[in-house]
């Protein structure tokens, strides 16, 4: 399947989806699902794949087993391009429109120990650049944080920001539905991904740990 563009009933999909998430909606909408939403950011992934590697498209299904929320269906299409063991490429279609980006999605103690000693090395400056200069070209660099400085850190660290992530990312939307929705899509992906990718090459050996 070539990739034509996401077509504007994705996002309509994801909006009636919020409003009724129930098995019944899915599976009177099912064929909708795999034609407009599904098939598409498949198709998009592929187009990417030669430059970045293999995609893995999640699963629509929530893991609600220790979920308050036991809405069966997630609310969103998200897609994957690893880079390394935690961190790497993303692309997401739902109903508010369609975004995408790269960082590391989860550091556990050891990574998180890792990252944070790098951080506090000569590297740590390096990745100070990384994120201004993608905050300059308009990219949201966030991810979960602690709110006080981790334990054996100073509040006064030079970098103390930076060494609060507990997972680091850098995203933006698409906002203009003419490359969405047509096959330009893939050199505006091509042309972000390319931007965040210093970030993504910065917590690959981190992510290794």
């Amino acid at each position: 399947m070539s990739f034509t563009g996401i077509p504007l009933d994705a996002a309509d999909f994801y909006a009636e989806l919020e409003l009724d998430n129930s098995t019944g909606f899915w599976q009177a909408h099912r064929e909708r699902y795999e034609s407009s939403v599904r098939g598409p950011m498949t198709a998009l992934l592929a187009a990417l794949e030669e430059e970045f590697g293999p995609a893995k498209i999640f699963r629509p299904h929530r893991d609600v087993r220790f979920s308050a929320d036991k809405s069966p269906y997630k609310t969103h299409q998200g897609g994957y391009v690893a880079a390394g063991t935690r961190s790497g490429w993303y692309a997401e279609v739902s109903a508010d429109g369609f975004r995408l980006g790269g960082g590391c999605y989860h550091m556990d103690s050891a990574v998180l120990a890792a990252y944070r000693k790098d951080v506090d090395g000569p590297r740590g400056a390096e990745l100070e650049q990384i994120v201004a200069r993608l905050r300059g070209s308009g990219w949201e660099v966030s991810g979960d944080q602690l709110k006080t400085a981790p334990r054996g850190w100073s509040r006064d660290h030079e970098r103390i920001a930076l060494l609060r992530h507990k997972t680091i990312s850098a995203m933006r939307w698409i906002e203009d539905a003419d490359v969405v929705t047509t096959g330009a899509l893939v050199e505006q992906v091509r042309a972000d991904w390319r931007q965040v990718r210093p970030l993504v090459e910065w917590l690959r050996p981190v992510t290794a740990a």
